[in-house]
């Protein structure tokens, strides 16, 4: 996945989850985030963050923060970003081998997975989910409760009992990590749903990315701890 028209900014304060207040070139400037997590191990003032310029020049805040830098780690925090990263790897990979078909944003029973694909004669839906929560290499999602996770868990499983192959899939947007596991402190119950789900026969896999300023792309899977 490329970005265009990039550039480097200091993170200053985030009045709301949609906006971001930064300096550009000297001056102040006002950004939409692309994620509404918390970030707040992220987003902390003086930060050096990456920018995007907006496509539509008519849009009332003109760049789009995309990535943030944690040290020495460049983190991509594009909400939008892990579901194209997992639409170019998958074709490529061990998973996708034999493909025939692929649908983006698959609707089943009263539930949207991320993908339904046919591969080799095997049918399967799966879920994707980005992360962007690090401490010490170890990665964890989510970083803040989520409902519709544990639900997407639960539905996944369901699909295994009816015969299809289910995959719940964390791209980690960032490289060189140690491991993935849930952040059971957080939340308990998708650690929960999670491990229910492994039981029942949902494949779990984690991805590192390789991240630059302009481009996110999926490098290599990471140990999942449970």
């Amino acid at each position: 996945m490329e970005y265009e028209n990039t550039r480097r900014a200091v993170f200053l304060a985030r009045p709301n989850r949609f906006i971001a207040r930064v300096e550009l070139d000297g001056a102040p400037a006002v950004c939409h985030v692309k994620n509404t997590g918390r970030c707040r191990e992220l987003l902390v003032p003086g930060a050096s963050v990456v920018l995007q310029r907006a496509e539509n020049p008519a849009r009332k805040t003109a760049w789009d923060l995309i990535a943030v830098r944690k040290g020495a780690r460049l983190i991509n925090m594009d909400a939008a970003a892990p579901n194209a990263v997992f639409a170019e790897w998958l074709p490529g990979s061990p998973l996708g081998t034999g493909m025939t078909l692929v649908k983006p944003e698959c609707v089943r029973g009263d539930s949207r997975f991320d993908f339904y694909f046919e591969a080799a004669g095997r049918r399967a839906f799966a879920e994707v989910k980005g992360v962007t929560l690090e401490e010490d290499g170890v990665v964890r999602f989510p970083d803040a409760p989520t409902v519709r996770g544990v639900k997407h868990l639960r539905g996944l499983s369901a699909y295994v009992r009816e015969g299809f192959g289910a995959w719940i899939v964390f791209i980690v947007q960032m490289q060189g990590v140690r491991y993935f596991e849930p952040n059971d402190a957080a939340q308990p119950e998708f650690g929960a749903a999670l491990r229910e789900a492994r039981a029942a026969g949902v494949r779990i896999l984690a991805l590192d990315c390789s991240v630059t300023e302009s481009s996110i792309r999926a490098r290599a899977p990471v140990e999942v701890r449970l």
